[in-house]
């Protein structure tokens, strides 16, 4: 039998589980499948046509946040094939790369108030694993996320450099906004995107 496009999603649905990382073996997992999708670990055209991550985490970096908040994962047969991590304002110290990001977000606005002003949780990196790409996966992560942490967050938001187009689109895609634009010291571009959970 050949599985049309739409049901090979219901079939991935079924056999994924959406939940959060809560072992050590879960936070092995999102630091291996974040590995294999750092620039290094791709050629250009992967870059261009599939995404990328940026920041590369240490596993006592992804434990500290997820003893805040855990991040949301899901699973096919107990193996983590794409993550969304969890970060808040207090993890700001613990990662120093992500330190000039909260910075942005102290100086910036939204809806005439300062984002340092509003409970927000940030996205802190989105991956899903290379052949589970393209058939709704990231769509029912961003929903338990949302799920997850909407009572308890106003938004969530995260940057996206802008040589990524792939994830831009898939953001926009799920419901956020790109909000403020800025070029780093280094000379990347990054669009700070944001999806308003009290419309």
């Amino acid at each position: 039998m050949v599985l049309m496009p739409k049901e090979l999603q219901y079939f991935y649905d079924y056999m994924i589980v959406y939940t959060t990382s809560k072992t050590d073996k879960d936070l092995l997992q999102i630091l291996e499948l974040q590995k294999k999708n750092l620039p290094a670990s791709l050629t250009s055209e992967q870059i261009s046509t599939q995404g990328f991550v940026t920041v590369s985490h240490s596993f006592d970096d992804l434990q500290k946040m997820n003893n805040i908040e855990e991040s949301i994962i899901a699973k096919d047969d107990d193996h983590v094939i794409a993550y969304l991590l969890a970060m808040t304002a207090k993890s700001k110290l613990d990662i120093p790369v992500l330190v000039p990001m909260f910075e942005v977000f102290d100086n910036i606005t939204f809806q005439n108030k300062k984002i340092s002003d509003y409970q927000y949780i940030v996205v802190g990196q989105v991956c899903v694993a290379a052949g589970y790409r393209g058939i709704g996966i990231l769509d029912s992560c961003y929903s338990e996320y949302k799920r997850h942490f909407e009572n308890k967050y106003d938004f969530a938001i995260t940057e996206i450099s802008s040589r990524n187009l792939r994830s831009l689109n898939a953001h926009k895609r799920i419901g956020f906004d790109t909000i403020y634009e800025y070029a780093a010291p280094d000379g990347e571009t990054w669009s700070i995107v944001l999806w308003n959970w009290r419309v």
